[in-house]
């Protein structure tokens, strides 16, 4: 809580292409919840080094995903809009919480399992403790709430746990988070593989629908979306494929799937793919025309990254100076 208004936090990762299913599930929530809540939305770019990456791709990937953020319509002098890498705050938190953190918490995560398994030669320090640093991101602000999916459910345990650490050896220090829970965002499946969540990171480029797709790339996936035999527009668990493509279509039309099967009643899958890959080709366009306008008004965005770099690191120090303060860290002369 920051003054009588609740505080929220929230981030990606400046590394692959953003999917529909980011759009859908997560910005289109983000600016709604802008209007309630004091929101803090950082691209992580301190995370995405867990991973080798170059440096200048990554610089590329982090101002194009600020931008995306606005284009979306996330009005940055409402919510704080930052890069991560520009706080220095949440680095030296970071620092301070792995004291706070034991070993066998960060053995049982499950996403360092997983990326350990897939980065086989790269297992560093920073993905053991990728989740101590996303801590401190959400800590550092005082946020009341934080949107999660389930694949991120267990970090945001970890993070109240840690908080309630420290809170009962020096006193109330930090909010201690809860999960926000309040209108899901419509959960997008992989074209191809309808099993696993669409992901930017998919080995297979047919699986996922790039917001920098244009038409053509998007027809063409959709017409490929695996579906079944049955040949029926129906909304059940039995027909994956088919029910991820009416989520799509529902996410982008605003429709309710009832209605999107009545209106498909006796009609084919290659009808019910081309109305599918209309609504995301419309829902789609203002966006990429917003983004292709922002990215051309180079001083508007900096001064956007700037101003907002200063009011992140504004509300983060106060959280650390005190930190530091109750440690026992000497204070600062001013």
């Amino acid at each position: 809580m920051i003054g009588d208004q609740k505080v929220l936090f929230s981030g990606m990762q400046a590394t692959g292409k953003l999917t529909i299913g980011n759009y859908l599930g997560a910005l289109k929530n983000w600016v709604k919840l802008s209007d309630d809540y004091l929101c803090f939305y950082s691209v992580v770019d301190e995370h995405s080094i867990t991973v080798r990456q170059d440096p200048a791709e990554l610089r590329k990937r982090a101002r194009a995903l600020l931008i995306l953020y606005i284009a979306a319509g996330i009005d940055p002098e409402k919510a704080c809009i930052y890069f991560q890498s520009h706080v220095s705050a949440h680095a030296e938190l970071a620092w301070i919480l792995n004291c706070y953190t034991y070993m066998g918490e960060m053995s049982r995560m499950t996403q360092f399992k997983d990326k350990s398994a897939k980065h086989a030669n790269n297992i560093n320090v920073g993905l053991f403790a990728y989740p101590v640093l996303m801590a401190a991101d959400i800590l550092l602000y005082q946020a009341d709430i934080v949107p999660v999916g389930a694949d991120q459910m267990q970090h945001l345990e970890i993070t109240r746990d840690i908080a309630e650490r420290f809170n009962s050896i020096y006193g109330p220090t930090f909010t201690v988070p809860e999960a926000y829970v309040g209108k899901a965002g419509a959960k997008i499946m992989s074209l191809q593989d309808p099993a696993k969540k669409m992901s930017k990171s998919d080995e297979n480029p047919n699986g996922s629908i790039y917001l920098t797709d244009d038409p053509d790339a998007i027809r063409r996936k959709i017409r490929r979306a695996v579906t079944d035999l049955e040949g029926v527009v129906a909304y059940r668990d039995e027909q994956p494929g088919v029910k991820n493509l009416i989520n799509i279509y529902c996410a982008c039309t605003d429709k309710k799937p009832e209605e999107a099967v009545a209106e498909f009643a006796g009609r084919g899958y290659g009808e019910f793919k081309d109305a599918v890959a209309d609504a995301v080709c419309a829902a789609l366009s203002p966006l990429q025309k917003r983004v292709e306008e922002l990215s051309g008004e180079k001083s508007y965005i900096d001064s956007i990254i700037k101003n907002n770099a200063e009011k992140a690191s504004y509300y983060a120090a106060k959280t650390l100076r005190k930190v530091q303060h109750k440690i026992g860290f000497p204070d600062r002369i001013r």
